[in-house]
């Protein structure tokens, strides 16, 4: 038996990204978003929607570019951080976090971060009160035993282990709770 439901995200489960782009002073800046997903025009490509105003889509206007680093479990603290952590605010990235460069893009990106991509944005789609930036793939950093094809596709995605939202929750990739939105980060805080 099947309900039918207003159109809502309550139960839209999305793979978290943390979007990296420097500050005009050169700073990295990193904030947390779901709503991301492929989509193909001659090649592969990337769409990314940040709705609302945030430094992050400022920077990613300034710039054209960002990077898009993979949420595993070992990153939801700072994840959560950076997404519940206001980008305006001068004190954000004060915060320990390993930090690289892009090797092809001039964006930051995170060093634990197992998968991420260097993205060009090629247009965008503005929207009421949010925008979808369509993605040109300028490079992907992997860890080595993500290319390691004797490995199986279980073995790889199990050793990542990426986080999923749902709700305002966080669920870990066996699917158990990870906490709620704001929890993770605390680590983070008490630490800081």
């Amino acid at each position: 038996m099947k309900k039918s439901l207003p159109p809502t995200n309550h139960f839209c489960p999305q793979t978290l990204y943390v979007y990296g782009t420097y500050k005009e002073n050169g700073t990295p800046n990193f904030g947390l978003f779901c709503w991301f997903s492929y989509y193909f025009d001659k090649e592969m490509g990337v769409m990314a929607c940040i709705g609302g105003e945030k430094l992050t889509k400022d920077r990613i206007h300034a710039t054209k570019i960002f990077s898009a680093n993979l949420v595993t479990e070992e990153l939801l603290s700072i994840a959560d951080y950076f997404g519940n952590t206001d980008g305006y605010k001068d004190t954000k990235m004060n915060v320990p976090v390993e930090i690289e460069k892009g090797r092809v893009l001039n964006v930051p990106v995170l060093a634990k971060s197992p998968w991420i991509y260097e993205l060009e944005v090629d247009h965008s789609i503005i929207l009421n009160d949010g925008e979808v930036f369509l993605c040109k793939i300028r490079n992907v950093l992997a860890e080595d035993f993500l290319c390691d094809e004797t490995l199986s596709v279980e073995q790889r995605i199990n050793t990542i282990r990426p986080v999923h939202s749902v709700r305002q929750n966080y669920f870990k990739w066996d699917g158990t709770s990870a906490g709620s939105w704001g929890e993770p980060m605390k680590g983070i805080l008490k630490n800081s």
